[in-house]
């Protein structure tokens, strides 16, 4: 079994695109860049011990959760989606133009797959191998970590994304309702500082503006958003 550091800032060929390791926040978080090309799919898979969650950066997929295909549903980007772990899931790209999106995972854990069914022949197959690892090219982003003060700005396709610290709710609940968040470090805690929101939680706005009725956050949160 390989480490995960192997995959940072490297792409892994995929029969269905490619994806990589945009960030990496220790073993807590791991962002992936995924490039899904037109009518083109993942394996439909679960991760047994880790949550999963996705933003829609660029494109319209087909997302099946569960078993079952008639539990497909099209979502058109921005969107998100929160995966439990154990649940079988698979997006496909509908769109000419192929599906980029944000994978997060909590904890970094590559090897935490297993495949149910797959169109490429990799059905119960372990996740890819060194020899599917190459170099990134130019155009490909890898994101940083922001220091307090300052923000990270990227932009992909019609999607601007900003990584920046915030210490207090008011500038997050000011934003407009549409923006996506993700955690990236930090939390969100109660009274009895017990964890409401967590690194790889993805939220929008609105969930945001009720949350800082009743709790707070814990030191200081590093936030991904996107708009």
């Amino acid at each position: 079994m390989l480490k995960d550091k192997i995959y940072d800032r490297k792409i892994v060929k995929k029969p269905w695109g490619y994806e990589y390791v945009a960030l990496r926040n220790k073993d807590k978080l791991a962002i992936t860049f995924l490039n899904i090309n037109y009518k083109k799919k993942t394996s439909l898979h679960c991760h047994p011990s880790k949550k999963t969650g996705f933003i829609l950066l660029k494109g319209k997929a087909q997302i099946q959760l569960g078993l079952w295909k008639k539990t497909s549903s099209n979502y058109n980007s921005p969107s998100k989606l929160m995966i439990r772990t154990g649940l079988f899931h698979s997006i496909k790209s509908i769109s000419k133009g192929g599906v980029k999106a944000l994978e997060f995972e909590t904890p970094v854990k590559k090897n935490d797959l297993v495949r149910y069914e797959d169109s490429y022949g990799r059905k119960l197959k372990s996740y890819e191998g060194k020899k599917f690892i190459k170099s990134l090219n130019k155009e490909d982003k890898i994101f940083k970590n922001p220091k307090i003060g300052t923000e990270q700005k990227y932009k992909i396709g019609k999607v601007n994304i900003l990584l920046k610290v915030y210490k207090s709710f008011n500038n997050i609940v000011n934003q407009k309702n549409s923006t996506i968040f993700a955690v990236v470090d930090g939390k969100v805690v109660d009274k009895n500082n017990r964890n409401i929101l967590t690194a790889g939680d993805i939220i929008k706005t609105g969930t945001f503006k009720k949350l800082s009725k009743y709790f707070k956050i814990k030191n200081k949160i590093i936030l991904l958003s996107v708009f």
